[in-house]
């Protein structure tokens, strides 16, 4: 039986407000356990909320961003439920009146393509504390720090259809975010989490499957492989004769499982009720135009922008306007080269292999974007080649200054003139006269792969720094003269 995924996503976002959503007090990651517990969030007797009113702006901002619809009346209610990271008994969220209501995702798949991904909802609502495993031996401790902590929480339309599709949508979001300015996106530090709901149905079959919920996955690489390990889990089960049964769960890593945490709640079961110390929110019109006016070019405009101006693939593009401080890298590196898809060429892999292999943001780029520019400047010219060049970059990396003074001090300036090209090209040629016999002999597809090797053997005696393109075409001419 072939079998069909069906994926949903809820995505919790910590707002960047540096202060709590009812509370008002300032939250820092890192903090010593408890230390920045607020009496609100703790609920003790004769505090009330007071909502934050930039978690309301950051909230419109993605609202408008997704082209959503916004709640203009919206309302706060009590979500009832007992754990220990929960001191009150009840959440403070939102349910029947969320502030941001239907909306859509364009998300860039593997191969080009552009998918559409429904968001259902994005409602505001507090975080609860966190609970600690590893350092108590056998007992559960309580960290209230996060309690409080502005959360927009982003709910997808099940529209996904992969694992892949899945973390594409998360990326989009991620980069959303981020350029918006409302969250920093830090995964590890779980400024933003991720709920994947995951159902099968055979393929044609018009109704779900039973969905399980896997919670609070905190990577892009992790959501791909606990979608695929539940799926599998899913349909090995049914093939056996089994049910799905609808619950929570947990991802292992390191076992590379999901294991059963609860069972699902239903809405019902939160026994939900508008919070009775929480006026209604009404956004007029005015403060809808301001939060608009507010708005930077978004990862949609800059993709379509960078394909029509400087004439990059959709991947390309893509990639590029991933995030906001990547895109501004680019463009400063185009402004000085003057040539888009080298700069994207040099940006995507040399820059971004440094970058991953030293574990740093683009905003901690030991090459600047002026640096690199400047490089492609003098690969344009000629004064280097683009083998060269890498060695050029890696120097630049390595603190040794601009490209001008790195060619300078190493001695790397291209050679360009043709008598000395030509000079090092006969002494190569007579230093293997048996290999000239035999490509003369040749015939013409033999001939093709055999002057690889000529001009191989042509750069290795310049040392690299002969022009590529006149030794190809002086020595094609030597070699069939």
């Amino acid at each position: 039986m072939q079998w069909e995924v069906v994926i949903g996503l809820e995505i919790h976002t910590q707002l960047a407000t540096q202060s709590k959503i009812f509370s008002g007090s300032a939250t820092t990651f890192g903090a010593e356990p408890n230390t920045q517990a607020s009496l609100v969030d703790l609920g003790m007797p004769g505090v009330l909320p007071v909502l934050n009113q930039e978690a309301v702006r950051m909230a419109v901002m993605f609202g408008l961003a997704i082209d959503a619809e916004i709640g203009q009346h919206s309302v706060f209610a009590r979500k009832n439920y007992f754990y220990p990271d929960l001191p009150k008994g009840y959440q403070i969220s939102q349910m029947e009146l969320p502030i941001v209501g239907k909306g859509y995702l364009d998300i860039p798949l593997e191969d080009g393509t552009i998918k559409r991904v429904g968001v259902t909802r994005a409602h505001l609502e507090e975080d609860a504390g966190k609970s600690l495993h590893e350092e108590f031996n056998g007992a559960t401790g309580i960290d209230l720090n996060r309690a409080g902590t502005p959360l927009l929480e982003i709910v997808s339309e099940p529209d996904m259809r992969s694992a892949k599709e899945a973390v594409a949508y998360v990326k989009t979001i991620h980069a959303l975010v981020r350029y918006l300015g409302i969250c920093d996106g830090n995964m590890a530090e779980g400024s933003l989490r991720c709920d994947c709901n995951v159902s099968v149905r055979p393929k044609g079959q018009v109704e779900y499957g039973t969905r399980c919920e896997i919670k609070n996955v905190n990577s892009f690489r992790f959501i791909e492989k606990a979608i695929n390990t539940e799926v599998r889990r899913q349909i090995e089960l049914i093939e056996d004769g089994g049910k799905v049964i609808q619950q929570t769960r947990l991802y292992d890593p390191n076992k590379d499982e999901t294991r059963a945490m609860r069972s699902k709640e239903e809405a019902n079961d939160y026994r939900y009720f508008p919070d009775p110390d929480l006026l209604p929110v009404v956004i007029e019109d005015s403060f809808l135009n301001d939060v608009r006016a507010t708005l930077p070019e978004l990862p949609p405009q800059k993709r379509e922008r960078f394909q029509a101006q400087f004439g990059l693939s959709v991947y390309d593009a893509s990639v590029l306007a991933s995030s906001r401080e990547q895109a501004d890298y680019f463009e400063k590196v185009v402004s000085i080269a003057g040539d888009a898809k080298l700069a994207a060429n040099w940006v995507m892999v040399e820059l971004g292999s440094l970058l991953n292999k030293q574990g740093l943001e683009i905003d901690e780029a030991p090459v600047s974007a002026e640096q690199l520019g400047g490089m492609l400047l003098r690969i344009k010219d000629n004064t280097i080649s683009g083998k060269i060049a890498k060695t050029v970059f890696e120097a630049m990396a390595s603190g040794e200054g601009s490209s001008d003074e790195i060619i300078e001090k190493r001695g790397l300036k291209q050679v360009t003139d043709s008598g000395a090209i030509s000079a090092v090209l006969d002494e190569m040629l007579a230093a293997n006269a048996e290999q000239v016999e035999q490509y003369r002999a040749a015939d013409e597809a033999k001939r093709g792969k055999m002057f690889g090797f000529f001009v191989g053997q042509a750069m290795k005696a310049s040392k690299g720094k002969a022009n590529p393109q006149q030794v190809n075409e002086l020595l094609k001419s030597k070699l069939e003269g």
